[in-house]
Formats: structure tokens, C-alpha cells, sequence
């Protein structure tokens, strides 16, 4: 039985082929995502609740394939929410602003939260037995970014349905860690992606995605960079993401100049998008005063350079919980390919204490914008909540502060604050519940048993319960 369904997953994933991207470690996608209609559908059984296995989600997904060749028709509509109601009963939530909520009944039709004082009609689930909170956004992960059939970090030579898989199993991995909402930055198969689970029903997170990122040289003319940005628009890209210092592995310096910085974002703004720029030392404040609008990283900036960017309004997110811990627990995974030196992995670990300072003095500025984001890689995908731990730990932050930055202030740093991020009438129903109280007992962030994006269940064992 698992040869044969190992066949059909193989057989089916030729329908997705790939754009290699020109990033090193090769990250891989889809170059076209197949109409995958009734991927997610709620399954009325057990009074309207039914959770599908994770292995035939996935084989439903790619199982589902387009026909070619038989004339013009009108793209497939997306399927739409379950139309409820539905009413989630809890004896503690989390509403994602800082405050809690005690005994809400949270009320949810065509997808989004109605009311948190419903009555109990409908579909009823339980959860009072489990703390209750909007499903966390992360901002910045890879999701093409995994390893291979052989264990190591996957390059362009990958099969391209084993490469379709990967994908695939990252954006699963990451929604089943309780991530309704992420915003992928690094590569053209995030586009197929994103296109699937929102117009399709491919199961995953809600994704945003920069495309591949922006990249120049000090010697770069204003035309050369200006046409990356305009190219990354025509493309359908949600925000540029801009490359202002080389990585770590290899000295974490300069590549751009302030004036350069200026330009790129000034014109990623006059389009319609968003910026995130890539930075470390001096490049953290340049990218402030340029008008950038979120800094990735930021380690080895001074307290006056991190100042600058709280007096611009700039989001300020540093990592400090996951992707380097990652990367050296894998290292031999890694090795070998692009930068990933045994140099490169050991100026990282010798560094981490630098990442911790800055992230300490980044949430020890007022009015400081820290957002939440991992920059999740393979070996990383769906173990994003560890980053809520290394924030308590090494930033200082309350738990309340670190779940806020991944609920309230990332839905603002990513231009949804109206839609995502709050239990709160006309708020999509992302929804989570944890076996336990992150407020006093921060691990049970890793203890996610309930996951329901846009109104969809994906993950509850009480619906197994219940049929037994």
C-alpha cells in the first residue's frame, strides 16, 4: 500500500514543473500550480467537523491536475469557506492586541469571526480545555528551502517532483506548527505556491511571497536595480525584499550604498508593495533613513543605529530561537553547497551572542516595532515556535509581548492588520489552541492541537475522539 501510494504522489507531481531559482542553496518550486478545487473542503460528518489525514491532504493536493489542450475555459473559482456557523467554546483566549478573553464563544461564518458572544448553534467545538489564540504569522521563512531524498540540502539537480514535494511538506509542516500566515522570501516558486492555497485550496498557510530577492553592487546603475523592482511587480510579487549586506557566513558587509537603499525602496513604495531589506552593522540604520520598511536580521548593529530605526517607525526583527540552532544541529546536511563552509557554520555559532544582543537591545528601546519572523530554512519548517522561546530567553520580551509580536504587529508589518492577527468580529477564522498556558508555561507554544485557517480545520484530534 505505501509503494502504491508513493506512485500515485510521483505520478501525480509531474503536473508541477519547476523555474530554477538563481539563489544558492537551490531552493525549488512550482513553476505551475494545478487547480486543486476541493483540496480543503469541511467534510460535514460528526456534526460538521471532519479532519483529513495529512498524508491524503497531501495526496489529494497533488493529486488534483489540470487538463491541457481542449480549448479556452474560465480559471477554476476558488472553493469557498465552510459556511457554518460554527462556535468555538474556550475558557481562555488570547486575542493577539494583549488582552485575554475569559469564556468567549467565538462564532464564525463564511470563514470569518462574527461574534464573541455567539450562541451556541451550529457546529459546537470545544476547546476549553486549551488556551485559544489567533493562528501566528511569521514574516519571514523559506519555504522551498528543504532537504532532499538523500538528507542534504537540496540544489537544482533535485528531481523536480521530489522538489514539488518539498515545497509542499514545508508549507504543511509550517501550518501544522500553528502558522496560518507566512510571508516566504526568496524565490519564484513561492508564486505557484501562494497561487494554489489561495485560489485553490492547497493546504497551507496563507503565504506571501517576494519572489526573488534584489541584489546590486555598489557600481549597480539606477536602471539595473529600478528594473529588478519593476520586474518583481510584473511577476506579482506582495513585497520586494532587498539585499542591502552580504550574509554572515561570508562578513556581513556592505553590498549597496544609502543613496542605492533610497531609490529601491522609494520605488517599491510608489508601486504598491512593501520593503524588507536584508541587514547587518550599519546597513540596519541606512535602511531606516532610506524609508525601507522592515529590517531583517540586524546583528552586529549599536543601540544608535538600532535607534534610528525605532525613530523611523522601521520593523526591527532579529532571530534569535531557531535558524542558526538549525543550521548547526544539520550542518552536516548543509555542507558543501554555496556558502554553507565549515567557516560560514562556525562564525555563525561564534556569533549567535551578537544576535542575542541585539535583539536585547532592540526590545529594550521604547516604541521599538520588534516583529515576529524566523527565517525558517529546512530542518526549521514547522518548529517556528521555537523563535517565542528564544525571545523570553535572549530579547527579554514578556511571553505576551513575544505571541503579540506574531499576531498584532506582524499582521501590521505585512499591511493586513484588518484582517488577520485578532480574535475579533470580521477577522478571518485563524484559530489555534494549545495544550497549555504560554503565559506561564512558555513550551506550550510547541503544543499546538487545534489549527483552523480562514474557517478550514486542518488539525484537531477531538474530531478523532469523537468518532470513536
Amino acid at each position: 500500500a505505501d509503494r502504491r501510494r508513493h506512485l500515485l504522489v510521483s505520478a501525480s507531481v509531474q503536473s508541477f514543473g519547476l523555474k530554477r531559482s538563481r539563489e544558492v542553496p537551490a531552493s525549488h518550486g512550482l513553476r505551475t500550480a494545478t487547480a486543486a478545487t476541493t483540496l480543503t473542503r469541511h467534510v460535514k460528518e460528526l456534526q460538521g467537523i471532519a479532519v483529513l489525514p495529512t498524508y491524503r491532504l497531501i495526496i489529494l493536493a497533488t493529486l488534483a491536475v489540470a487538463t491541457r489542450g481542449f480549448g479556452q475555459v474560465e480559471p477554476i473559482p476558488a472553493p469557498l469557506p465552510p459556511a457554518g456557523p460554527v462556535v468555538i467554546l474556550t475558557s481562555q483566549a488570547l486575542d493577539g492586541h494583549g488582552a485575554t478573553l475569559e469564556d468567549a464563544r467565538i462564532g464564525i461564518v463564511d470563514g470569518k469571526i462574527t461574534s464573541l458572544d455567539a450562541r451556541e448553534d451550529g457546529t459546537v467545538i470545544d476547546l476549553r480545555e486549551y488556551t485559544v489564540l489567533p493562528g501566528w504569522i511569521d514574516t519571514h521563512v523559506h519555504l522551498g528551502s528543504h532537504f532532499n531524498a538523500e538528507g542534504r540540502i537540496a540544489t537544482e539537480e533535485e528531481p523536480p517532483m521530489e522538489a514539488a514535494m518539498g515545497i509542499a511538506q514545508a508549507a504543511w509542516n509550517t501550518l501544522m506548527g500553528g502558522f496560518t500566515t507566512v510571508q516566504t522570501v526568496g524565490e519564484m516558486s513561492e508564486r505557484p505556491l501562494r497561487d494554489a492555497i489561495r485560489d485553490h485550496g492547497f493546504p497551507g498557510p496563507r503565504v506571501l511571497t517576494s519572489l526573488e530577492w534584489v541584489t546590486g553592487t555598489t557600481e549597480s546603475t539606477p536602471e539595473e536595480l529600478l528594473a529588478q523592482v519593476r520586474e518583481r511587480k510584473e511577476q506579482g510579487a506582495d513585497l520586494v525584499k532587498i539585499f542591502a549586506s552580504a550574509s554572515q557566513r561570508v562578513g556581513a558587509t556592505p553590498t549597496i550604498t544609502e543613496a542605492q537603499l533610497k531609490l529601491l525602496c522609494d520605488e517599491v513604495h510608489r508601486l504598491g508593495m512593501r520593503s524588507m531589506v536584508h541587514a547587518y552593522r550599519s546597513q540596519v540604520a541606512a535602511a531606516a533613513r532610506a524609508g525601507c520598511m522592515q529590517i531583517e536580521h540586524a546583528t552586529y548593529a549599536t543601540k544608535e543605529e538600532l535607534q534610528v530605526a525605532v525613530d523611523h517607525g522601521t520593523y526591527i526583527s532579529p532571530q534569535v530561537g531557531l535558524v542558526v540552532q538549525s543550521y548547526l544541529a544539520n550542518k552536516a546536511r548543509y555542507l558543501g553547497v554555496g556558502n554553507y563552509t565549515e567557516e560560514g557554520m562556525q562564525t555563525m555559532k561564534r556569533d549567535m551572542v551578537h544576535d542575542f544582543e541585539v535583539c536585547s537591545l532592540a526590545a529594550s528601546l521604547p516604541g521599538a516595532r520588534l516583529v515576529f519572523s524566523t527565517d525558517a530554512t529546512a530542518g526549521a519548517h514547522g518548529r517556528n515556535a521555537e523563535e517565542f522561546i528564544g525571545r523570553v530567553e535572549y530579547c527579554g520580551q514578556t511571553p505576551m509581548e513575544a505571541l503579540v509580536s506574531a499576531a498584532k504587529i506582524a499582521a501590521e508589518a505585512m499591511g493586513m492588520e484588518n484582517q488577520i492577527g485578532k480574535l475579533a468580529p470580521g477577522y478571518e477564522a485563524d484559530i489555534i489552541a494549545l495544550d497549555g498556558d504560554p503565559l506561564t508555561d512558555l513550551s506550550a507554544v510547541n503544543r499546538v492541537v487545534f489549527v483552523m485557517r480562514g474557517g478550514v480545520i486542518y488539525k484537531w484530534p477531538g474530531a478523532a475522539a469523537r468518532r470513536r
